[in-house]
């Protein structure tokens, strides 16, 4: 899945996409963490791996976010 970096707090390492129909989803460190990034910045292409089960408000769980390479 492809969405846009919408923000990001290099502190805490999380922050939110926006999926290509304008939902925003936030991921966590964990997800940051698994794709090797060191900095993200809004506006960015990212790709996700979203896990089997939603967050508790029905989100998709992002478990691995990367930069979109072409």
């Amino acid at each position: 899945m492809q969405a846009t970096a919408y923000t990001f707090d290099p502190d805490t390492r999380t922050g939110q996409v926006l999926l290509d129909d304008g939902t925003p989803v936030p991921f966590d460190a964990a997800a940051f963490d698994a794709g090797g990034l060191l900095l993200l910045r809004s506006g960015q292409r990212v790709r996700l791996e979203i896990g089997h089960r939603p967050t508790a408000d029905g989100t998709p769980h992002i478990t691995l976010i990367t930069l979109q390479t072409f």
